[in-house]
């Protein structure tokens, strides 16, 4: 693996997209809870303080950075859902690593991630195929539709726990 800031490669929409890879979509999101818990189990202070590669976020960062990004991700369904195609707010992600909570234990984001995601999963469940062509617009990205932020997420849930994993096995 030449590039360790992708392990699973980097995020690819796909230009049609089924019902199918929706609910896989929404299924990886349901699982990230578990999985992320699975990966944690029995890791040591000292092994949360690893990184999964030189100048990366170590595993206690990666895991509120989780909680950071899929709180503001289920805010932006929620605005696209009830306003139209509203802007969002971006967040300095890097900066928000660096902010004291960051450096709380990891137990408080994994109970955070774990009550977001069965509210997000509901929600989710819920939408019908026009709701999910619902968008929001990002200042630096663009337009992106809910079907597109399902895909996106899932796949930022799978990228993530790829790095705890890797610093994990360090």
């Amino acid at each position: 693996m030449a590039d360790f800031r992708y392990p699973i490669g980097q995020f690819q929409f796909p230009e049609v997209v089924t019902a199918q890879q929706v609910k896989e979509w929404i299924e990886d999101i349901r699982l990230l809870p578990t999985q992320l818990a699975e990966a944690l189990n029995g890791a040591s202070e000292q092994a949360l303080r690893k990184s999964y590669r030189e100048n990366g976020w170590t595993v206690t960062q990666l895991v509120h950075h989780i909680a950071d990004s899929h709180m503001n991700s289920f805010i932006r369904f929620k605005l696209a859902l009830t306003e139209d195609t509203p802007t969002i707010k971006p967040y300095n992600e890097v900066e928000w690593a660096q902010l004291p909570d960051s450096e709380m234990p990891v137990s408080v984001s994994y109970k955070l991630i774990e009550g977001l995601h069965a509210r997000w999963v509901y929600l989710l469940e819920s939408l019908t195929a026009e709701q999910l062509q619902r968008a929001f617009n990002h200042p630096d990205s663009g337009l992106m539709t809910l079907e597109k932020a399902v895909a996106l997420y899932a796949w930022h849930g799978k990228h993530h726990l790829a790095h705890i994993q890797m610093a994990l096995e360090k």
